[in-house]
């Protein structure tokens, strides 16, 4: 039976599973509220965190938590696997779909504490760094 409900949960998440176009996702994150001046860092972020993919779960943390969705948010401190809970009161299944509206608003109570220090991904991929350039994508 485990086998079965395995399988079925794999199929969906993989028939649910997308990665986004570079301008699709930029127009997404300013249309969902995130600054335009900003689209550059959160565009890295993105990249560095999940290539763009909204269906991953990264491997397990030293701390035993894991990441989820595009943002690859953490489920030690801002959700609950199977239920709506944390800080971002959200279930962390719901950061997998490619709806990624949740995900957004997850992401700025992140940003609105931490700033972009909370992701690892940015320091090490972005900060500092000459950022590719998406304004052509929000005209």
């Amino acid at each position: 039976y485990l086998s079965v409900l395995f399988v079925s949960l794999t199929i969906w998440n993989l028939a649910s599973a997308k990665t986004f176009g570079d301008c699709e996702l930029a127009k997404k994150l300013l249309n969902d509220g995130l600054q335009r001046a900003q689209i550059n860092d959160w565009m890295c972020l993105i990249k560095a965190e999940s290539g763009k993919r909204s269906h991953i779960i990264g491997p397990q943390n030293k701390n035993k938590s894991y990441d989820y969705g595009i943002f690859q948010i953490n489920d030690r401190y801002w959700c609950t696997v199977g239920k709506p809970g944390k800080d971002c009161n959200i279930d962390c299944n719901k950061l997998l779909d490619d709806d990624i509206t949740d995900d957004i608003r997850c992401a700025k109570k992140i940003y609105n504490r931490h700033k972009f220090s909370a992701w690892y991904g940015w320091i090490n991929s972005c900060q500092g760094k000459r950022l590719q350039d998406y304004s052509h994508c929000l005209r």
